[in-house]
């Protein structure tokens, strides 16, 4: 098998995990510290899927601390068709919650000033958490291309 860069057992691995739970975390604070979030579907499907995302890197991020404390070897086709799922179905989701919320806070910005109108609204808290979801998102990415060149390549 290949040696790439974030693979799993890995000590870049860890990093690419540790990133997405720390983006996907602070995304989750933004949000549900703004006020005005709950009236959107869109921003409750952002907290819904940055929660999704961060258990599975959590859980992730903890076994790659196992296997680089221990030295093991994590890459078999199993594991590996395991990971790929997971990370392309969360990947998918995450990038959907990340699309629709950045929508609904351009048509609340620009389109129809919703936030000049109701300045109760943390606009600009929506607007940090889509950026932090997207972050995450990219992290979660880079991970998911890699656990499928290593799939496609054993």
């Amino acid at each position: 098998m290949k040696e790439l860069f974030g693979g799993p057992g890995k000590v870049s691995g860890l990093i690419l995990r540790m990133g997405q739970c720390l983006f996907a975390a602070a995304s989750i604070a933004v949000m549900a510290s703004s006020h005005g979030f709950a009236t959107c579907t869109a921003f409750c499907y952002l907290i819904a899927s940055m929660g999704l995302q961060f258990l599975w890197s959590f859980s992730l991020a903890c076994l790659d601390i196992h296997a680089v404390r221990l030295k093991r070897d994590l890459r078999n086709y199993v594991f590996l068709s395991l990971l790929v799922v997971g990370d392309w179905v969360t990947a998918i989701l995450s990038l959907a919650a990340a699309c629709s919320s950045a929508g609904v806070v351009v048509l609340s910005i620009k389109d129809t000033n919703m936030c000049k109108r109701n300045p109760q609204l943390s606009c600009n808290m929506f607007q940090i958490s889509v950026a932090l979801a997207f972050i995450s998102w990219l992290f979660l990415a880079i991970s998911s291309c890699v656990m499928f060149w290593l799939a496609a390549s054993d």
